[in-house]
């Protein structure tokens, strides 16, 4: 065999979410922060995420995570988080997804019935519990980096849909919040498709009338996501509610997405709605759940803010090498859009 390159993967997915993990063939990439490394991967390595996301090897329903060394003293290890279009600070499906393969194919070693240990994602240090049993990593509990809210009650003009009443927060990227019930949405599997094509309608008039910068990193900006939310319900077990999250360039996240409840318990806490230490169980489209609390409320470039703790649990799927052959007419493949929406 002759190949060009080679890469290993462990295929993971979080809750019906496939967020796959790079574990060979790419040694390291420049860069001091995590944040670094992510900078030049998409400005001068971009060609690891298409090879990898892109057809024919890969499709638009699914991520790619790269673990990397990190230079941080307090981090066991980074990784950097490939989306079907971009590089995205923080993600928690991915989070579980790279943690559950770095503990079962022995990265890091696991201790039961506990793992603690600290990654460093480009968004900033994630702390994390995983709790292990007979070699398999059960759940992931990890502490993520300080959400806030950048609008409330914003009221937006929408096409085809009028003034549409929104918040924008921040859970590790920036959501635009759209009430789910007021659009006439129940967060359904067979509303899939009408979700994207509104989702992302809402997105680019979002971004284009609310400004969003992070106040303490402002390469961090502009609204990237859609989340639908649910009606919030009381309930024995705490709080709970369904929401659906559209990932660019326009597909539904499978997952009840991480740094989507982080944004909306920013949104929620800012209301009044909870406090530190309750549960809120968050409903994925598909019926799979995360769990999420305020561990503590902090500030953030001087305006209020939390840091939300999300729970979840990964199963490894697969094992694969990708190769690209010398002759291969597609070393960075390509996209159709029949499935990669162009982006509105």
């Amino acid at each position: 065999m002759n190949f060009k390159r080679m890469i290993n993967v462990v295929g993971v997915h979080a809750a019906g979410e496939r967020n796959d993990v790079i574990t060979g063939g790419v040694l390291d990439v420049p860069g001091k922060t995590m944040f670094d490394k992510m900078k030049y991967l998409e400005n001068e390595a971009d060609d690891i995420r298409k090879f990898l996301l892109q057809e024919p090897r890969g499709s638009v329903t699914q991520c790619v995570n790269l673990v990397l060394p990190s230079s941080h003293p307090e981090a066991d290890a980074g990784f950097v988080i490939m989306e079907s279009e971009y590089y995205v600070p923080m993600s928690g499906t991915n989070t579980i997804c790279t943690v559950t393969a770095l503990l079962e194919t022995g990265m890091i070693p696991m201790q039961e019935p506990i793992t603690r240990l600290t990654l460093e994602a480009p968004g900033g240090l994630v702390r994390i519990e995983a709790h292990c049993k007979a070699g398999k990593c059960v759940s992931v509990k990890f502490s993520n980096v300080p959400c806030f809210v950048f609008a409330l009650d914003k009221h937006i003009e929408v096409p085809g849909l009028g003034t549409l009443k929104v918040d924008v927060a921040y859970g590790g990227m920036i959501y635009v919040l759209a009430d789910a019930q007021a659009l006439g949405f129940d967060i359904t599997p067979d509303e899939a498709a009408t979700l994207v094509s509104v989702g992302e309608t809402i997105k680019a008039a979002a971004a284009e009338q609310i400004p969003a910068v992070h106040p303490e990193q402002p390469e961090i900006h502009t609204i990237n996501q859609t989340l639908f939310a649910g009606p919030l319900r009381d309930t024995p077990e705490g709080k709970r509610s369904r929401n659906g999250v559209i990932v660019s360039p326009g597909r539904l996240d499978r997952s009840p997405c991480g740094t989507g409840t982080s944004a909306r318990l920013a949104v929620m806490h800012a209301r009044g709605q909870i406090k530190p230490g309750e549960r809120f169980v968050h409903e994925s489209i598909i019926g799979t759940e995360f769990i999420g609390e305020i561990a503590e409320t902090l500030t953030v470039g001087g305006q209020s803010g939390i840091r939300p703790t999300i729970s979840g649990n990964a199963w490894i799927t697969g094992f694969h090498q990708y190769v690209l052959d010398h002759s291969d007419p597609f070393p960075t493949g390509f996209t159709l859009s029949d499935t990669w929406r162009k982006s509105q």
